[in-house]
């Protein structure tokens, strides 16, 4: 649990400094601030007599509470309020200083500070009440920030200041009285005494935070204590559309000669989630409703709207902390000011400066109260209660969706809503409201479609109107939130929403222009097989798992790829619809069309061009290189036969209303003249083609067109389809049986070997030990560190995500362990050729033991193999490092695929990778021994060093004849195996099997011709490549043959009769 917490404490401090908050729910705070203030803080009323001293003026307009209020035991959860906005009247004495010398531009752009205030009711002194008033304590957290919220508790409550560049905050503890009054209609009051540590002023009033100039950012700036601090909280005894405002007032009681002394603080905030709203602004809502519905000219022609019983579920479902897109106000005619107004709210600057294209302006439905009605007959009707709050592009959407002031940027609604038209009609009021709603002048009309088209993607759509008596002020502004289908599960359990095809025609047109008749298509069609309908599955369920398989979340890279290496890019491809299925099918009772048991392709109806499939998507693209892009809503044809999707593209023009006025062959605000074209990889031979898939998106419009875009063509990393982590022919599943088919190879080699040295065991000494040496070491690497064997590169390379039931594969754990045991018999036949090998130069060595000379000895062989490799590794290091851009040795973390990320200094890297280039290189000793020992026989096998040979090069052409996973990213996240800096890049996959090659090449050679030929051949003229032969290694007389002969086979008999044996082999 410590750790838990500790993790959770660091996660949540980080997402602060990064400022990125994410607000939990209100019963959450609720449920943690009660659990610390009854275990963990005691509170003390040790200054209750300064308290009623200082509140005298609350007291005296103060009623009686009843004796038996069961409130007392709820006003936790409703005397609170998180993030409302605090003001500063304008004074020679702040409460506290701001910092913003080292916030990133970059980062937090131009964004105003937000002056934020939460404060939360702790404990209530229930045994020592007055007839008037009831002991709180409580505490209150407010500050500055450019992007950040006050959601934290600090140190349980205790008082102090903190600061750190883009944000100032301070916590204040109070203790005081709570009262209710009939003033105002009715406020439950509280006045409260505060403690804390104040930052200090200087002197000079003009620069009262001169300190700030000088003293670190990581420092905390100078304190002093003040207990001097009174704050009066006003809550509305009955919240309601023209009362809903908690009011607030702090003012320092020290003198205004004292330091501590700062000018008034006003606090303003609204009603919380667990409040309870009273309905009853019927004669206010009349006038924006009545008569109902009321005539909207904004709604949608031809689309269906929600009629059921649930609008109270869906508008919690929809509306909840997500935030809306404001529709440019495309369809506006009328001056430039009157079409840029962002409706009823007093937009800023920088909302202001998007000429009316809204671009970056979001709106909150906030604090929903929605009270259902029971049903009559087929009809059903429900009171629905919210607050609309516009967000300027310049600020936080975390931190705005968890705002709670009311100001010229909130629109505070009621209304009505009936399953006889589906409209949700409310009157909006601008602010603070007064109690005749003078500025309740807004008509707020909201819809939540069922029926859904190219043009059509919102789940929920509305407008603000002008009902102001004096003329109309603004034109209509137009709100939605868009439809993603991973909600579709949510918002529609209760409906049948379905989806129409408008432009399929013109998919039709762009399907013929992108594919002519061409010899590729007839092959792709007849060999390779894409994403299609599953014979197999009923109807409903191959439309969705066809639509899982056409959706795409992965990285992107333009194509073809250019250098330097661009950034990279997100990239989503949602299916809306496949067919007539709209979403997914997740229930046999609940979809949009009938369950049809009966496979689609025993029907004869279907041929095969009713069998290219309307589908709807919606693309993102993420990165600003792609901004107009940003969003397309798609709708075309599929063709199963290819894999290729043609389709017709809208996308939302974020233009000035004065463009998008102009340009009239826009369709309802979105330019539809884009053509879209996706190609899937195939589903078969997939281990030998590049899994990933292609995107092009063009412009139908003119070059001189102010909304044409060039060409973008981007290829997406690799893909993998829903039902291929399973398949049998994945790559993981190939490799592991060609590593079982290369190690059988080896095997066999190696028994072969065995063998041989049976019949021809005066060849037996011959043999290099550093060969076998470093074969032996091949193999038992894997089993050691439980790395992959023969194939590691392929396997970190792998794109595939492994999990859960990958890994847990009863097929893999197979394959799994039939490798280990393969490598372990290779490891013990290796070490058995060693032993028989040693075995054999010892006894040479006992028949002559004055001429040791005679017998080979690998030491110079080891001397000159390491000599050589040690040179090659040194030249792999300066090679690396300037493929690498002079990147000086320095620790670096490489992850590798399905293993634990682990630090290695890039010679440590590049030596693992060594290690497997000396394995390849496995006959230099040997060639080298053959040379020195000046060999007259026949030491290896054919079939032992070429298919030992074939066994090392078998990954390298593996990796040049498939086609490549091209992963331009691929070097930053792996470094280990880069394919196109280290060995196995295609450079390398060349040149080490033609180096294997000659080297096999060289010892048949050596072996094919004695010593003395070679060095004849080699000569020429004076010029002599091979010393003189040499007498040295001269093989010992035949006597000791059958000495040597019962040493290998294990058995006594006739040496010649074994010698004449073995002239028969080879």
């Amino acid at each position: 649990m410590k750790i838990a917490s500790f993790v959770v404490v660091w996660i949540v401090y980080g997402l602060l400094g990064l400022g990125f908050t994410y607000s939990y729910p209100t019963s959450a705070f609720d449920d943690l601030r009660n659990e610390r203030s009854e275990t963990t803080v005691t509170y003390s009323y040790d200054r209750m007599d300064e308290v009623k001293k200082a509140c005298g003026f609350v007291l005296s307009s103060a009623s009686e509470l009843r004796a038996e209020d069961d409130r007392v035991y709820s006003m936790k959860k409703e005397l609170f309020f998180v993030n409302g906005d605090w003001r500063q009247e304008v004074g020679k004495d702040p409460i506290m200083p701001f910092d913003d010398r080292e916030v990133q531009s970059e980062f937090l752009g131009n964004r105003t500070p937000l002056n934020l205030a939460s404060f939360w009711l702790m404990d209530i002194d229930r045994a020592h009440r007055s007839k008037k008033s009831l002991s709180v304590s409580g505490f209150m957290v407010m500050g500055i920030t450019i992007d950040g919220s006050f959601m934290d508790y600090g140190y349980q409550g205790n008082p102090e200041f903190q600061m750190w560049p883009s944000h100032s905050q301070i916590t204040i503890s109070f203790q005081g009285i709570y009262t209710e009054t009939k003033k105002n209609g009715g406020e439950r009051v509280m006045c409260l005494l505060g403690s804390t540590m104040l930052p200090s002023r200087e002197p000079d009033s003009a620069n009262p935070w001169e300190w700030l100039k000088a003293s670190d950012s990581s420092n905390q700036p100078p304190l002093s204590q003040d207990d001097q601090i009174l704050l009066v909280l006003h809550f509305p005894m009955t919240f309601n559309l023209t009362n809903r405002a908690i009011r607030g007032e702090m003012r320092s009681l020290n003198p205004k000669s004292n330091s501590k002394y700062f000018d008034e603080v006003h606090i303003l905030s609204q009603l919380g989630k667990s409040a309870v709203y009273k309905f009853g602004s019927e004669k206010i809502v009349s006038r924006a409703c009545d008569p109902y519905p009321s005539n909207d000219s904004l709604v949608y022609g031809g689309i269906s709207n929600y009629k059921g019983h649930a609008i109270c579920e869906i508008l919690e479902e929809v509306a909840r902390d997500q935030a809306f897109t404001v529709v440019p106000n495309w369809r506006c005619i009328g001056t430039d000011e009157f079409c840029s107004k962002l409706g009823p709210f007093v937009t800023d600057k920088e909302i202001k400066a998007s000429d009316g294209s809204f671009k970056g302006v979001k709106l909150y439905m906030q604090e929903i109260k929605c009270e259902q009605k029971a049903a009559r007959g087929n009809a059903s009707s429900a009171r629905v209660s919210a607050v609309f709050r516009a967000v300027s592009p310049m600020e936080n959407l975390y931190t705005a969706a968890k705002r709670s002031g009311l100001n010229n940027m909130t629109v505070a609604a009621e209304g009505i809503w009936k399953s006889t038209s589906g409209q949700l009609c409310m009157v909006g009021c601008l602010g603070l409201v007064d109690v005749v709603g003078s500025r309740c002048n807004t008509r707020i009309c909201m819809y939540v479609p069922t029926s859904f088209s190219i043009k059509q993607r919102s789940i929920l759509y509305g407008s603000f109107s002008s009902i102001n008596d004096s003329g109309t002020s603004y034109f209509p502004l137009s709100f939605e939130k868009l439809v993603q289908p991973s909600e579709l599960w949510n918002y529609f359990r209760v409906s049948s929403p379905n989806y129409k095809y408008t432009k399929i025609y013109s998919a039709a047109v762009v399907l013929e222009k992108n594919e002519p008749f061409s010899v590729g298509t007839v092959i792709k069609k007849s060999f390779l097989s894409f994403p299609k309908l599953e014979d197999t599955e009923a109807f409903e369920l191959s439309l969705s798992v066809l639509s899982e398989d056409l959706t795409l979340h992965v990285s992107a890279f333009p194509d073809p790829f250019r250098k330097p290496q661009p950034p990279k890019v997100d990239l989503q491809m949602e299916i809306l619809s496949v067919g007539p299925l709209f979403g997914r099918y997740w229930s046999p009772q609940n979809g949009s069309i009938a369950q049809e048991e009966t496979p689609y392709h025993t029907k004869s109806e279907y041929t095969e061009k009713q069998l290219l499939l309307n589908v709807s998507a919606q693309l993102t693209i993420a990165g600003n290189a792609y901004s107009n892009l940003s969003v397309l809503y798609l709708e075309g044809l599929y063709d199963p036969h290819v894999g290729k999707m043609y389709l017709v593209g809208c996308r939302d023009v974020r233009a000035s209303w004065k463009i998008l006025y102009e340009s009239m062959d826009l369709e309802a605000g979105l330019d539809c003249l884009v053509e879209v074209v996706v190609a899937y990889p195939p589903t078969t031979s997939r281990w030998l083609a590049n899994p990933a898939a292609h995107i092009s998106v063009a412009s139908q419009r003119t070059e001189d067109d102010p909304l044409y875009f060039s060409t973008v063509k981007l290829q997406t990393l690799p893909i993998m389809y829903r039902k291929q982590r399973e398949d049998i022919l994945s790559r993981r599943g190939i490799e592991g049986i060609l590593r079982v088919l290369t190690l059988s190879l080896a095997i066999c080699g190696i028994l072969s070997q065995l063998f041989y040295i049976r019949y021809n065991v005066d060849s037996v000494p011959y043999m290099s030990l550093v060969m076998l040496g470093i074969q032996a070491i091949g193999y038992s690497i894997p089993l050691v560190t439980g790395a992959e064997a023969l194939f590691k590169k392929l396997a970190s390379e792998s794109y595939e995500t492994s999990t859960y039931d990958l890994d847990n594969s009863r097929w893999f754990h197979i394959l799994d362990y039939t490798v280990k045991l393969l490598l372990m018999a290779s490891l013990l036949l290796t070490l058995r050729l060693c032993q028989k090998v040693w075995k054999s130069r010892i006894r040479l060595l006992t028949q002559t033991p004055l001429e040791p000379h005679r017998v080979p000895n690998d030491k110079r062989v080891l001397i000159t193999t390491s000599a050589i490799h040690l040179i090659g590794y040194v030249m792999v290091l300066v090679i690396h490092s300037m493929r690498t851009g002079q990147r000086s040795i320095r620790t670096k973390s490489y992850k590798i695929a399905r293993e634990e990320s682990r630090g290695l200094w890039e010679w440590e890297t590049e030596l693992e990778e060594y290690v497997g280039l000396v394995q390849d290189f496995f006959l230099l000793p040997q060639m080298i021994g053959n040379l020195v020992w000046q060999i007259d026989c026949k030491p290896l096998r054919k079939f032992y060093f070429v298919g030992i040979t074939l066994v090392r090069l078998f990954p390298h052409i593996y990796d040049c004849v498939r086609a490549p996973s091209l992963n331009p990213y691929f070097a930053e996240e792996y470094e280990f195996v880069n394919p196109s800096s280290d060995f196995y890049s295609k450079f390398g996959d060349i040149a080490i099997p033609i180096t294997a090659i000659l080297l096999a090449v060289v010892v048949y050679v050596q072996q094919r011709w004695n010593y003395e030929r070679l060095s004849k051949m080699l000569t020429f003229g004076q010029c002599r490549l091979l010393p003189l032969g040499s007498r040295m290694y001269e093989r010992l007389p035949s006597s000791s043959k059958a000495f040597e002969a019962e040493l290998v086979s294990g058995a006594n008999g006739n040496a010649r009769q074994e010698n004449k044996e073995s002239d028969d082999v080879e």
